[in-house]
């Protein structure tokens, strides 16, 4: 792997070291100059982005090192370091990522309708980039690079606003990208970042009205809180996902057991992980024990409601037991309203899905739900009365992602209702102007 004489990792500069402001100001500048860039300029950059990655992976990883030391200093937990890491394998992987992209179609002039009007003119509805992208997201260094990719693809220019504890990491990453862009043809400060204020930093560009178009925070709830309270800009919530696996009667046990522990234990520390189990109380005898069993068996901790502690042969008054190989404690309401982001999971038993349904209406973020289920009508009526971005019959939650949904790479999921959910790509980078074309035509 090539590498050329990098700056260390302590003195890479970010991409832009002005104020809030005159970043945002650059970047609309950018914007106006990006919406016109052919498919073949952008594409370009992106494979020169791709190549920088590979080219600087050392000095990724220097800068890297210097973050996971600092977070293993400050204890900020497994969950938080697994998605602060990188290695080489994943460096790779964010670079084929950049390359998925550059590969998918253009969204920017696509034909969403077209007609000629009773009068002559011919009216058509297309595609066209927001114009200027701000994302706040914490502690995941790649989505300085997927974010990047996606706006430029879009013809959006971006301003990132990572969080401290990957501050070494998102420097270098946002200068490659905005290096390698610019040098490939693409304006100067189409790729920015902004890093170093505190809260103060992030109410500024949350109100750069008439400069930012969109802000989408990606992050817990207390990051969506502090920007419900001063954003002025307009914002999709990519946010928490307290996601549910509800095994309805007539499920396949070994399927069911297989999709719980893949959407719990294959990577906890992620908002598309199960954090609760609903289990239908006509399989409760022989699918809880098996359950508990595999789940012990991953070293996950279980919270379980009474009735599922009975059933298991436990005390439900027990401050903590084990119970078919898995250690269990009693659940609280709270429990089942958390989302862990770690080895922990939340189990109920339910008296059908109607009792599944309200569960989840009551506890759930709307990002993921699955049931598990051979009944048809069962299933269907899930699908139907399930408030989610994503409903899964038969398979994991772990599957809600852009680049498994054939978007390249993702923001991030939102789980709002206007102009985008679920996983937020190219097209949901876009809105859209009406393209009205006549011949002198005069309106009487």
């Amino acid at each position: 792997m090539a590498s050329a004489a990098p700056p260390t990792a302590a003195t890479a500069a970010p991409a832009s070291t002005g104020s809030v402001a005159d970043t945002c100001a650059a970047a609309k500048r950018a914007a106006r100059e990006l919406a016109q860039r052919d498919t073949s300029v952008k594409d370009a950059a992106l494979a020169a982005i791709a190549r920088a990655l590979r080219q600087r992976t050392p000095e990724i990883l220097a800068a890297n090192g210097l973050d996971m030391q600092a977070g293993e200093r400050e204890g900020i937990g497994d969950a938080l370091l697994d998605r602060l890491r990188l290695d080489e394998g994943r460096i790779e992987g964010i670079a084929r990522a950049v390359e998925e992209i550059a590969a998918l179609p253009d969204p920017v002039g696509e034909l969403i309708e077209g007609r000629r009007l009773p009068n002559g003119l011919d009216l058509r509805k297309v595609r066209v980039p927001l114009g200027v992208v701000a994302v706040v997201y914490e502690a995941r260094p790649n989505v300085t690079v997927d974010a990047a990719a996606l706006a430029l693809k879009s013809g959006n220019a971006i301003v990132l606003r990572g969080s401290s504890m990957a501050s070494h990491s998102n420097a270098v990453l946002a200068e490659i990208v905005s290096t390698a862009a610019v040098g490939a043809g693409l304006p100067e400060g189409c790729v920015s970042l902004v890093a170093g204020g505190g809260r103060e930093e992030l109410a500024e560009l949350a109100t750069q009205t008439g400069t930012v178009d969109l802000i989408i925070p990606r992050g817990g709830e207390g990051l969506k809180a502090a920007l419900q309270a001063v954003a002025t800009v307009p914002v999709i919530y990519a946010a928490s996902g307290n996601c549910h696996i509800y095994v309805h009667a007539g499920a396949d046990l070994e399927q069911a057991l297989a999709i719980v522990l893949n959407a719990k234990v294959q990577r906890p520390g992620v908002c598309n992980a199960a954090e609760t189990l609903l289990v239908h109380e006509g399989l409760a005898d022989e699918f809880v024990p098996l359950v508990l069993e595999g789940l012990g068996d991953a070293g996950v901790l279980v919270r379980a409601d009474e009735d599922t502690i009975a059933t298991a042969g436990g005390d439900p008054q027990a401050a903590s037991q084990q119970l078919a190989g898995a250690l269990v404690e009693p659940a609280s309401d709270e429990d089942f309203a958390t989302e862990y982001l770690a080895p922990i999971i939340a189990v109920a038993i339910v008296g059908g899905l109607e009792q599944a349904l309200e569960h989840i209406a009551r506890h759930g973020s709307g990002h993921s739900e699955a049931i598990v289920t051979r009944d048809a009508a069962a299933a269907s009526a899930f699908r139907l009365g399930v408030d989610a971005a994503c409903v899964y019959v038969n398979a994991s939650t772990r599957f809600t992602d852009g680049g498994e949904f054939g978007m390249g790479a993702e923001i991030g999921n939102s789980t709002q209702k206007l102009h985008a959910r679920g996983p937020i790509g190219l097209r949901e980078l876009c809105t859209f102007k009406y393209i009205v074309e006549g011949d002198g035509h005069v309106r009487s």
